[in-house]
């Protein structure tokens, strides 16, 4: 389960757009922040995603993806040209073809291939009415569905909605978010041909009905569990308090939101309706937010900020650039066990432990989080503002000053781990809640604190 909002130039404080997701995936399902250059291939070269093979484009993009470890896919990411894409599972009445595209797939080769948000609208929908979507979409557990996207350039964003092999598209005016249900009614901008006589054969559309996209595909039953409509409510109430003032801030704000103005719940009491999720015991509490992004598509220098971190409310956003220099400076390791080679691993012993002491965490250690990453952003103006003013860009600076930000996480979340530690867990944890993380824990062979920052 995910979320995804984006603010285009008339909702967000300096006219660019802005891009942000959560990514939901299971507790031990780590991400990775993959960096690619571009690269040309043969005419007769072939591609293997997750689970078919297509044909190879002849040239790739540049892109920057936040991907789960073992897929070919992504859950979202971004190109040299300033398109980002994320996507969010949705339950439709069509069937789920047992092998196909996953939409995780879809969205990586829509960044390599295209230039803008139009371009990977066309692309999308182009592969899933020539393959559809399929094949097994979960990690331990499986899990199947269709795919609903937020597509966003320098000047557009479009929000994409598919079942299978039809799918219908709205352009953003303003703010949008998206969950995991179909959102598109009445109103769409462009359609797969003769979807509404589709609707109708197949009974989903009844005689002397308007024809509405999201009533006429919805899976109701799986809808309703998601609890979509209540984090999409969230997030776009969210939104529309910030509306003409959106910046990459308040995005971060949404991602980590809890659902409530007068406090900061604690993890364990959260649920599937919030749009910064933790997992716990029980089909209906099945993921959490394990990374997030933000894309600020400015004209100038598009920056993503990325967590690369699971928890969005225990992590730190980090600025990424796509400039051609390879960033090889976010340690990664494609494994379903804990490594201390993997950013998103060493995250876990601060993670696994500010979950449950959540009080401590909020009072000591979130205000010292909010505090770095206000100087970030500080720091990324001025250095974006004076590269603008010499009129050159200058992709060195850039790397050191992303190196830079990376190191500094590093080292505080090394402190706050040990501070962490050395803190008693708190007495309302609920024991269902610390079973949960102490079974994902001894599965993913996570050692023991002490141990591990001695």
């Amino acid at each position: 389960m995910c979320d995804t909002i984006v603010a285009t130039g008339k909702a967000t404080i300096d006219g660019s757009v802005i891009f942000a997701k959560n990514s939901d995936r299971e507790a031990n399902e780590s991400q990775l922040l993959k960096h690619i250059l571009k690269k040309n291939y043969g005419s007769d070269d072939n591609l293997k995603c997750t689970y078919i093979t297509i044909p190879q484009a002849q040239k790739t993009n540049e892109v920057l993806l936040s991907k789960p470890f073992w897929m070919w896919g992504c859950e979202m990411g971004a190109n040299e040209h300033g398109l980002a894409i994320g996507n969010e599972a949705v339950f439709t009445r069509e069937p789920y073809e047992k092998e196909g595209l996953l939409g995780m797939d879809l969205i990586r080769l829509a960044l390599e291939r295209c230039i803008s948000a139009y371009d990977a609208l066309v692309l999308i929908t182009e592969l899933i009415e020539r393959y559809g979507q399929g094949g097994n979409a979960g990690f331990e557990h499986k899990l199947y569905y269709h795919n609903s996207y937020i597509l966003a350039d320098k000047k557009e964003a479009w929000v994409l909605e598919t079942a299978n092999r039809h799918w219908a598209a709205v352009k953003v005016d303003g703010i949008r978010s998206i969950s995991n249900g179909l959102t598109i009614g009445e109103e769409y901008h462009r359609a797969s041909t003769g979807i509404e006589d589709y609707a109708r054969r197949k009974g989903y559309l009844k005689k002397g009905e308007t024809f509405n996209f999201a009533k006429a595909f919805s899976d109701r039953l799986y809808t309703h569990f998601s609890r979509c409509k209540v984090r999409q409510a969230r997030s776009m109430e969210l939104g529309s308090r910030r509306s003409q003032s959106i910046d990459t801030a308040c995005m971060m704000q949404i991602l980590r939101d809890h659902g409530s103005d007068k406090q900061y719940p604690a993890p364990h009491n959260t649920s599937m309706g919030n749009v910064c999720m933790h997992a716990s015991f029980g089909p209906l509490r099945p993921s959490q937010s394990t990374a997030a992004m933000i894309a600020h598509l400015r004209d100038t220098v598009p920056v993503y900020w990325l967590t690369g971190t699971s928890g969005t409310c225990t992590s730190m956003f980090k600025p990424f650039y796509i400039t051609g220099k390879e960033i090889d400076f976010f340690p990664g390791s494609e494994t379903s066990t804990f490594s201390y080679q993997s950013a998103w691993w060493e995250h876990e012993l601060l993670h696994r432990q500010a979950i449950m002491k959540y009080g401590f965490f909020q009072e000591n250690i979130a205000p010292e989080r909010d505090q770095m990453e206000k100087t970030f952003l500080e720091n990324e103006r001025d250095l974006i503002s004076s590269q603008v003013k010499n009129k050159k860009v200058n992709p060195d600076k850039l790397y050191h000053f992303s190196r830079e930000c990376v190191e500094q996480d590093s080292e505080r979340r090394n402190l706050w781990t040990q501070r962490l530690a050395a803190t008693a867990m708190e007495k309302k944890v609920p024991l269902l809640f610390r079973m949960f993380w102490k079974h994902q824990s001894k599965k993913a062979r996570i050692p023991d604190v002490k141990t591990a920052i001695d």
